[in-house]
């Protein structure tokens, strides 16, 4: 088992660093294409190498439109393809950035539990660094969870939620809640609760109340366990007690207040089995990363507008335009990602990018190609692609008492998307249950309420019935695409028609 700490931390040797999970998260719009394994790899090692630290202990992918509709309804054997390519990625990058740095990853490492090994070059079979943990899609979002020690992951949990038409998930969110236990500083191990969302909000500049309006349907309908299953025995209880024919008003009357005391009870012992299995459960580290689709603008640009520009020295430097960041200002304001934080945003926008024809004068790195491209005229550049995190709260007292975001940055632009891809590396407090329980008679030390103690919406009691009708259709809808639109479609339906009219002629 790895040893968690701050890789970055400057404290005196004498003095116990704080335990930490090292955390990679990236987001990234695949635009229904396939990636290329090489130039994602590479991607990703360059990343790994803007922080000088041993790779991170967990990863996570949050993944849009990462197959075509039809595939991603039908799920299964279609999405294979597609999703083992970013495992191959990431386990090349992982074993480059091993074999370049062997004695910071050795050094960081217990060494006789440790599952990673180090890859020579020259070795016929190379390991692989990171396990897949678990993947999961809801329409064409889809998460993935991997571990450098899988037996760190103690347990997994699933949730998922569809927002696009008819509550299918051509637009949606998946999220997995995980255990994970490190091992201190001191040696000992310790548990923390994550939660990964992965998602994908409504598009079009003009479409910001219906962002928000997806964000409060994860709030009502993202739960990792059935409501109806919590509300159930409830419903079997009896409203009002047992009254004698002869019995006193006194007697009623006590018995009414008792009946009211138990009934204030249930609410709020109910309320808060319903706060724990919704994303916002309060011992539960939270992270939200995808295409979120906030714009700069609510119309489209008009001929001749004025981009954001990479040059430092200019007027209209991209720095200069996030002011009109609608994320930003809807988050402020309590209309979206409640109680969320975002580290400063330092890239350029990273939707949304026409690539040029390949220019073989163009610097390579790694034999990638630097691809040349152009902001598209009919889009306003936007920051939609963004990874937030519900930081610390306020009331626990064991350090360290926040997350400590490492970098935050995109990658370069590549040919099979429109969008750059960013990523995230934190420093996550291992804070157990009972040290981010706040105790009931503690007041909130901040005017805003923190959405581990009140839910901003009510969670849908209906919200696994509603998945599971939405599911169906998908399926029907994901294989009705499929054979009238597709090559393979044709052809099994072309096979369908001749055996039927072969059927026919010899009957």
């Amino acid at each position: 088992m790895a040893t968690l700490v701050d890789v970055n931390s400057t404290a005196p040797a004498d003095k116990m660093a704080p335990s930490t999970l090292d955390l990679f998260m990236l987001t990234f719009n695949c635009a229904k294409n396939f990636i290329d394994t090489h130039v994602f790899a590479s991607n990703l090692h360059t990343a790994f190498k803007q922080s000088a630290s041993p790779l991170p202990e967990v990863v996570v992918f949050s993944l849009q439109e990462f197959a075509p509709l039809s595939y991603s309804f039908i799920g299964g054997y279609f999405l294979s393809p597609y999703l083992t390519r970013f495992e191959e990625a990431l386990n090349l990058a992982a074993t480059r950035y091993t074999n370049e740095s062997p004695t910071s990853d050795a050094d960081s490492h217990d060494g006789a539990d440790d599952e990673t090994i180090l890859v020579k070059p020259t070795a016929p079979t190379p390991v692989r660094p990171y396990t897949l943990i678990r993947t999961r899609n809801v329409g064409m979002t889809a998460i993935m969870l991997f571990a450098r020690n899988p037996e760190s992951i103690l347990r997994v949990q699933e949730a998922e939620v569809g927002f696009g038409a008819a509550e299918m998930g051509n637009k949606g969110a998946v999220a997995l809640r995980v255990l994970y236990e490190g091992t201190t500083t001191e040696g000992g191990k310790k548990e923390t609760e994550l939660t990964f969302v992965a998602t994908h909000l409504a598009a079009m500049e003009w479409n910001l109340p219906r962002r928000n309006a997806n964000w409060a349907t994860i709030m009502r309908g993202l739960t990792f366990e059935n409501p109806e299953d919590i509300l159930h025995p409830k419903k079997n209880k009896p409203t009002t007690p047992t009254q004698g024919e002869g019995q006193a008003e006194g007697a009623r009357d006590e018995a009414v207040h008792l009946l009211h005391d138990e009934h204030q009870a249930q609410t709020l012992a109910l309320q808060e089995r319903l706060q724990e299995i919704s994303v916002f459960k309060p011992s539960s580290h939270l992270f939200v990363g995808g295409d979120l689709n906030y714009r700069i603008s609510t119309t489209s640009p008009p001929p001749m507008a004025t981009f954001p520009s990479l040059d430092p020295e200019s007027e209209h430097h991209y720095s200069r335009f996030f002011a009109l960041d609608q994320l930003t200002r809807e988050r402020q304001a309590g209309r979206t990602l409640h109680g969320m934080s975002e580290a400063e945003v330092k890239f350029p926008p990273t939707y949304k990018y026409n690539v040029l024809p390949a220019d073989d004068t163009r610097l390579k790195v790694d034999g990638v190609e630097d691809v040349p491209w152009v902001f598209a005229p009919h889009r306003y550049p936007g920051w939609t692609d963004r990874i937030l995190y519900l930081d610390v709260p306020s009331w626990v007292k064991t350090k360290p008492q926040k997350v400590d975001v490492k970098i935050y940055d995109a990658m370069p632009v590549v040919r099979s998307s429109d969008h750059r891809a960013v990523f995230l590396r934190a420093a996550v407090p291992l804070l157990t249950e009972k040290e981010l329980a706040r105790s009931s008679t503690e007041a909130p030390t901040s005017n805003a309420v923190d959405p581990r103690l009140v839910l901003p919406v009510a969670i849908d009691p209906e919200a696994w019935e509603r998945r599971a009708a939405a599911r169906r259709k998908e399926v029907l809808v994901g294989w009705s695409m499929f054979l009238w639109s597709t090559k393979q479609g044709a052809m099994i339906l072309a096979t369908l028609l001749a055996v039927g009219a072969g059927i026919w002629w010899l009957s």
